[in-house]
């Protein structure tokens, strides 16, 4: 089985995924407490690299992501976890924080 490999910051990447549906709601950062948090308590806890302190996923928003299974990629340098997500995932308020991209007017 891969291990995670955090980066020299001590930081990993994370997709969080609809588990039912495949949507791609959002991606943010752990390192090991953060990957533990998780692991324990079922809800997405991820690290703020601007804030610098852990946030559990819905708890100030009301839009919770419960964990349903984590994965490590190949490399082990990115994780996917399958949510449940209540409500929005972005703090725009979208599902996903993920939207088309407009077309190239060249």
């Amino acid at each position: 089985m891969t291990e995670p490999r955090f980066d020299d910051e001590g930081l990993i990447p994370v997709v969080a995924q609809q588990w039912d549906t495949g949507e791609v709601l959002m991606v943010a950062w752990m390192d090991g407490e953060a990957l533990r948090r998780t692991r324990e308590s079922g809800r997405a806890t991820y690290w703020s690299r601007s804030r610098r302190e852990y946030w559990v996923k819905g708890e100030t928003s009301g839009n919770p992501q419960w964990v349903k299974e984590i994965r490590v990629d190949c490399d082990g340098d990115t994780l996917l976890l399958l949510v449940d997500q209540e409500g929005v995932a972005c703090h725009t308020g979208r599902r996903s924080c993920f939207v088309e991209m407009p077309a190239d007017p060249s």
